[in-house]
């Protein structure tokens, strides 16, 4: 091999898009939000640490859903009914679950900079609440697409199971934003719910992509 195409291979390997890259981007992320929300944690290090863990954590997340959106394939798929075209189950819950990571980089990347009640509910808050109803959206696609190329009751896949825990992450990520709604004299509704949702949906998400990271279960990535 030639100097010259060393490095173009090396971007090719960096910039290629694949399903390993996706799933550790995904576990990474989702480390990084576990350990901001973990219990005891914000009081140990400070609301701060916490709020940057969340920060950094939501970067990889945006990687990951980047890289989820490249990887899915097209928007619509041709049927023999309707207009004849439809949208894709794999694509919508690729795509909205990509717009929720970044409304999750608009809060995190605000709660840095927050310092009144009221630009935590217009910034932090409510880029929160977007995201975590995008990623709704997008577990329950997930769900749907699923059971579209298989049975909706089989335990016996991995798939399934990584769909199913996803979907379990997406609603404790909405209860959260629910707990984290904020008051008008600057706290939160139930900052235990908060912290525990975002918590208990990390720890799903972490393990819904670990679960089919290639590295685990031999797929090509």
């Amino acid at each position: 091999m030639s100097i010259a195409a060393e490095p173009q291979q090396w971007r090719t390997t960096l910039l290629t898009p694949t399903l390993n890259k996706q799933c550790w981007g995904f576990v990474i992320g989702s480390a990084l939000f576990a350990l901001g929300s973990a219990p005891g944690f914000g009081t140990w290090a400070g609301a701060s640490t916490a709020n940057l863990c969340y920060f950094m954590g939501a970067w990889f997340f945006t990687a990951a859903g980047l890289i989820q959106l490249l990887r899915c394939g097209a928007a619509t798929v041709s049927v023999g009914y309707g207009s004849g075209t439809m949208v894709r189950a794999e694509w919508l819950a690729a795509s909205t679950q990509s717009a929720g990571t970044v409304m999750f980089n608009v809060s995190t990347s605000s709660a840095l900079l927050a310092h009144n009640a009221g630009a935590e509910d217009h910034f932090v808050w409510f880029p929160d609440a977007a995201g975590s109803v995008a990623f709704l959206i997008s577990g329950l696609a997930a769900v749907i697409a699923y059971t579209r190329t298989d049975r909706w009751w089989n335990p016996g896949s991995v798939d399934w199971w990584s769909t199913q825990i996803n979907w379990i992450g997406c609603v404790a990520f909405a209860v959260s934003a629910v707990g984290a709604y904020v008051l008008a004299d600057g706290n939160s509704v139930d900052n235990t719910l908060a912290n525990t949702g975002t918590f208990i949906g990390a720890l799903c998400f972490m393990t819904a992509s670990l679960i089919v990271a290639p590295v685990w279960t031999r797929r090509t990535p």
